[in-house]
Parts: C-alpha cells; sequence; structure tokens
C-alpha cells in the first residue's frame, strides 16, 4: 500500500509539474561526485611528527605558576597530546637559554662552571609529561649562545658568537665552548630521564629580536656546523639547523650547509619558519626538513574556524597543508601550545582558566592520525578548491584529509588505488564551526572506492583501514 501511494504521488507530481510547464529534467540534480585518487604506489616524504613549544616560561604557567589547577593542567595536557581526545602531538620542542651557564667562567678555555636547577622553567616537568603520553621527539633549540660569548655581550639584541668568521673578540674564540654548552644541556635532560633527539644551536639568525637572539649568517652557520656537529654526533644528538625566520630565508642556508660536504654530513634536519615567507615548495636538501616554528598574525585571542581574520583554524588547517605538500616537510612544529593574554597559540591560560581554539583542532585533524613513521602518498583530485594530503601508517591505515576552501559541499569518490585496501570502512573526522575532531559516521569502503561529501568550508580526515 505505501509502495503504490509514493508511486502515485510521484506521478501526480510529475503532471502539475508538467502542467505548470516545468520538466523532470528541470528539476535540481545531484552535484556530480567529484573524483580523487589516492595513490599508494607514489610516495613523497617521511613523517616524523607534528609539535609545539612552551619556551620562555609557558611551560611554568601550564604547570601551575599562575594559578592553573591539576586538574585543569591535565585537561590542557589531555588537548595537546592525547591521541584518542585531543591532538596527539608527538614532538616537543625546548628553548635553551643561558640559564645552566649564565656566568663567564673566566674565558673559552676555562673550566665550565654549570648548573642545573632541575626545572628549566618549567620545561623538565612538561617533557616528563610528554614522555608519559608516548613522546619521543624532544627538540632543544637555543635561541643565542651566553651573551658574554658573544659580540654584543649580552643575551639579547643579536651579537654573533665570538671565533667565527668577522666576529672577532678580546674574549677568545667561544666556538668549541658554546658546543659543549649545548650538548651538556642535553645531559642535563638525559639525567632527569629525558633523551633530546634534535639539537639546534640557533634560532631565527636572520632576525635581531630585543629578547635572546643571536645573528648567524649562511656562511658562520656553516663554519660553526664544522664544530659542533662532530661533538654532537659523539655526544648522540642530530644536528638541526637553522630555524630562519622565512622558509625562502631558510633556503639561503639549507644551500650553504649542502654546498660544504663536511657540514652537510653533520646536519639532520633542515628547519624553517614561516613569518617572513610562507612555504612555497621545498627546501633545497634531500635531508628531512621540519617547518619548525610559526603562529599567525593577530590582535586578539580568536576561537573561531572560519571567519577571515587571517589567525582562525581555517587558516592554520591550509597552512599545514601547504607545509606538508608543497614543502614536503616531515616535521610541523607549532609556536606555543598553550600561552597567556591575546596568544595565536592553541589554547589561551588565564588563571585558573583556559579557553581552546579552533586552531588546536585543525592541528589535531592531521596530527592526531598521522603519526610518526608514516609516508605521505600521492593524492590528487581536479578540483581545485579540494586540498588533499593522504598518508600511509606503519599499522596500515590510510590518512587522507581534506579541506574544501568552497563555499559548496563536494561529493567526492575517492580511488584508494594501490592501497591494498579493495573493502573496509573509512572513518571521518570532522572539524568546521560546530564540529571539533568530531568522529561522523563510518563510511563502507567497496571495491577500492568510498563515495563521501565534504561539507563546505570544512577539514575532514579520514581514517581508511581494512
Amino acid at each position: 500500500m505505501q509502495r503504490r501511494f509514493r508511486k502515485w504521488a510521484l506521478t501526480s507530481l510529475a503532471a502539475l509539474l508538467t502542467a505548470a510547464g516545468t520538466t523532470a529534467a528541470a528539476l535540481p540534480q545531484p552535484a556530480a561526485a567529484t573524483t580523487a585518487t589516492i595513490n599508494g604506489s607514489t610516495t613523497y616524504q617521511p613523517i616524523d611528527g607534528f609539535g609545539f613549544s612552551e619556551h620562555f616560561g609557558r611551560a611554568a604557567i601550564m604547570n601551575g605558576s599562575q594559578g592553573l589547577s591539576a586538574q585543569h593542567q591535565k585537561e590542557i595536557l589531555d588537548l595537546l597530546l592525547d591521541r584518542s581526545t585531543g591532538a596527539g602531538l608527538s614532538i616537543l620542542r625546548l628553548g635553551i637559554d643561558s640559564g645552566i651557564q649564565p656566568s663567564d667562567p673566566g674565558g673559552p678555555n676555562a673550566t665550565p662552571k654549570y648548573t642545573w636547577d632541575g626545572v628549566d622553567k618549567g620545561q623538565v616537568w612538561l617533557a616528563k609529561q610528554a614522555r608519559a603520553y608516548g613522546v619521543n621527539r624532544f627538540y632543544a633549540d637555543a635561541w643565542t649562545a651566553p651573551g658574554y660569548m658573544k659580540t654584543n655581550g649580552t643575551d639579547a639584541n643579536g651579537g654573533t658568537l665570538c671565533g667565527l668568521t668577522g666576529a672577532t673578540c678580546a674574549s677568545g674564540d667561544w666556538r668549541k665552548a658554546y658546543a659543549n654548552f649545548l650538548v651538556q644541556y642535553a645531559r642535563f635532560y638525559r639525567q632527569e630521564g629525558i633523551g633530546i633527539t634534535d639539537l639546534g644551536f640557533t634560532n631565527e639568525p636572520d632576525w635581531t629580536a630585543t629578547y635572546d637572539s643571536m645573528r648567524l649568517t649562511p656562511a658562520q652557520a656553516v663554519e660553526f656546523i664544522k664544530t659542533f656537529g662532530p661533538i654532537a654526533r659523539a655526544a648522540g644528538y642530530k644536528v638541526a639547523c637553522c630555524d630562519s625566520f622565512g622558509w625562502d630565508q631558510e633556503k639561503a642556508y639549507s644551500s650553504a650547509i649542502e654546498a660544504d660536504p663536511t657540514a652537510r654530513g653533520y646536519v639532520s634536519t633542515h628547519t624553517g619558519h614561516t613569518y617572513a615567507s610562507k612555504v612555497d615548495g621545498p627546501l633545497p636538501t634531500r635531508k628531512r626538513s621540519w617547518m619548525s616554528e610559526w603562529s599567525p598574525d593577530g590582535t586578539t585571542w580568536n576561537e573561531n574556524w572560519d571567519d577571515g581574520s587571517g589567525y582562525d583554524g581555517f587558516t592554520v588547517a591550509s597552512a599545514i597543508h601547504d607545509a606538508l605538500t608543497k614543502g614536503n616537510t616531515s616535521g610541523y612544529v607549532y609556536w606555543y601550545g598553550a600561552s597567556v593574554g591575546a596568544t595565536r597559540g592553541l589554547i589561551q591560560m588565564d588563571g585558573d582558566n583556559y579557553h581552546v581554539s579552533k586552531r588546536l583542532w585543525a592541528l589535531a585533524n592531521y596530527s592526531r592520525f598521522i603519526r610518526p613513521g608514516a609516508t605521505r602518498i600521492g593524492a590528487t583530485t581536479s578540483d581545485s578548491a579540494l586540498e588533499l594530503s593522504a598518508f600511509r601508517n606503519t599499522d596500515g591505515t590510510v590518512t587522507v584529509v581534506a579541506l574544501n576552501t568552497s563555499t559548496s559541499a563536494t561529493p567526492v569518490t575517492f580511488d584508494l588505488k594501490n592501497t591494498k585496501i579493495a573493502k573496509g570502512t573509512a572513518t571521518p573526522y570532522l572539524t568546521d564551526a560546530t564540529h571539533s575532531t568530531a568522529r561522523q559516521q563510518t563510511v563502507a569502503i567497496s571495491g577500492s572506492s568510498l563515495t563521501t561529501t565534504v561539507p563546505a568550508r570544512a577539514l575532514v580526515t579520514y581514517t581508511v583501514r581494512r
């Protein structure tokens, strides 16, 4: 009875439309699905992970120095590090300052007078917390050598390491002493049970800041690597360089390193920021590269997903996509995970309160599902409004990330070519104005094909498994 009534109703509707001069062909038709190919036989860069920093005392604030309760500390850690409910970040970038030897021991050849408080402005606590969540990649990076090792005699306002070409000082040549200083910092962490994996000697060497900063030309960076590299390698640490303040600017440092066979052999990871210039292509090296620091400019705290401000969640999602697909980056390290005031960090801390920006969930849609050891694989579509990337994890799952820049929902059929997944399921996780890496209904895979719809101005991550 119900089927006969439905048939009668549809026939009657068609008759009415025809009488009104409207044909069935004129009725709105569903949009044809965009086709996309995920090709497991096309491989790009390996993935080291995604991370954040809490330098300049932010780790201490997270540990309660401004009133954050133990419960809220745990909640923030979960948001940043938990692999089931948070971002599952897997790299912690630690900031090295002059704290372990703030005073001149009497010259570059004098016996060092190192001190260690076991706290390091809260970073030791945070590193131990991160390790408990499964983090094992710790990148320690110095903004400057201690002031007495530099041409300007102070930690701040630039200056250059004494002993490098063009940086002659009455106090002598501090290159080896600085290299030993950096390794000693990592050793202090080792005695706390934290294994530093990557060690950097410079941050934004082409930018003079009123706080901790040190200038190095590409040639001077290469020169120091020849001193630092053997000392770091002997102690078991990978060398990272050079954290320029722009991606394009970093290319000059990477080129100089690659042009020198000795320096090239000591640098494991090329690192660049994206403040002065965005990722527009790979760095000129075959070594791994990281986007090692960035957060967007802005004047207020912003929790929105897509408001056109340039520091909303959508902006961050697009920047991550570009770093992975244009820059072939193996690592993506956001600046602050949590900070205070008008921060563009992922989380704002405010006494015993905290607030979460959609920037966190933009990152989570990548970091929670693309795990260390993954490999980026082919992901192509003719739809220029759909920003796609795909990754094969070591457990055999495939992660497909789709950022829809269109103002319309986009039906998509994914061809899972050469992925060894002919049938199975895909679990979507959605971030948009009303969802935050929220699990959606599972979609079936049949014949190595997956058909789904990516909502307008939305970020969807598909975990694909047999």
